[in-house]
């Protein structure tokens, strides 16, 4: 390998770094909204599910009946089942998916990244013939 083509192969490396850690911590952001949106569901859900169950009215009445006296809990699971349709458990874990699938084919290279993007270079080993 000629100097040329180290110089080449090294500024590529630089350039793949640099927009690898520009697209994840793009990513970061979006993936902290969609947790908040996420946990605020959930816990919306599982304060207004407690008020559901301890109502004493409930024994009395048909499950329909139920939900629609309870509407901030049926509204509150039907939102948190729109949620999950329409994929945020995917939009939560992104960041961790792109640096997982960029780890396992860096490695054929005798690579990887840490969980910023930059890359990480390991030590060349070596098969000596005996």
């Amino acid at each position: 390998m000629s100097y040329l083509d180290s110089v080449e192969v090294t500024e590529d490396l630089k350039a793949f770094e640099r927009r690898l850690t520009e697209y994840v911590s793009g990513l970061h952001p979006k993936a902290v909204r969609w947790r908040i949106v996420l946990a605020l569901s959930f816990i919306c859900t599982i304060c207004s599910a407690w008020f559901w169950v301890t109502d004493e009215n409930i024994a009395k009445l048909t499950f329909l009946e139920s939900l629609w006296n309870h509407k901030f809990f049926s509204t509150n699971i039907i939102f948190l089942i729109l949620l999950l349709l329409i994929g945020i458990h995917k939009r939560v874990r992104e960041p961790q998916t792109i640096l997982k699938r960029c780890r396992l084919v860096l490695e054929d290279y005798n690579m990887s990244c840490d969980d910023r993007g930059r890359l990480i270079l390991k030590p060349r080993t070596s098969v000596k013939d005996n």
